[in-house]
């Protein structure tokens, strides 16, 4: 590995800081925007029949809620790569999110959650979770788009030990199943927050788009 390579690898560069806080805070506008002004409409239940077939598990809302450290986590460790690669990941990462917008008010979903009684830690954490996230902005599910986005955006990176690149595999299935495991979403769902992810991952490689973020990141910097 080149010396610089691994300085960057240790610090987080000073043109990464604004991509990272600028990620965090369109997230949050296009989840909780959205709602604000889709939250009174038709919502569309594209539950399958094979939705329906899957248990709940409780439990699994530890990985549901727990993963918001290995977003952090992942998200700074790939905010600090060279300057081409931040640009085409968080191009990727904002145009995935204009797409989840356009989604969340042109057709808005919901599903059918299932009745929990308050016994039990793990069902008062169930419930805990459906009072404080509405079922809505299901699809594409932004939890198994952020979580596959923390995975292949390390995908393939030498400088990376193979270890965590296996675990961040790992853990963006696995979080991916606790959406369903939880009754937070449905199979479609899922489906289209890993292929947006990788469509959008491969949009953003294209010179034009992360040129494009570049020069406003340039001018930012």
């Amino acid at each position: 590995m080149k010396k610089e390579q691994k300085q960057i690898l240790h610090r987080m560069p000073a043109y990464s800081v604004y991509p990272l806080l600028f990620a965090v805070f369109f997230n949050m506008l296009v989840y909780f925007g959205s709602r604000c002004i889709a939250g009174g409409w038709h919502h569309y239940n594209i539950e399958s029949p094979l939705d329906r077939r899957i248990p709940l598990w409780a439990p699994s809302v530890v990985i549901y809620l727990g993963c918001y450290l290995f977003w952090a986590a992942n998200y700074i460790l790939i905010a600090r790569r060279d300057k081409k690669e931040v640009c085409q990941f968080f191009s990727a990462d904002f145009i995935s999110r204009i797409v989840c917008l356009a989604f969340y008010l042109l057709f808005p979903t919901t599903n059918t959650r299932p009745v929990i009684e308050p016994d039990g830690f793990w069902n008062r954490a169930m419930l805990f979770l459906y009072q404080t996230d509405a079922a809505d902005n299901l699809f594409p599910s932004i939890h198994c788009l952020v979580s596959w986005f923390c995975y292949i955006g390390i995908r393939g990176k030498k400088e990376i030990p193979v270890w965590y690149r296996g675990f961040s595999c790992i853990m963006a299935i696995a979080v991916c199943m606790s959406t369903l495991l939880t009754k937070q979403h449905v199979i479609i769902d899922v489906a289209g927050g890993i292929l947006l992810a990788e469509l959008c991952f491969w949009i953003g490689k294209q010179p034009a788009v992360w040129g494009a973020y570049k020069k406003v990141l340039d001018r930012l910097t």
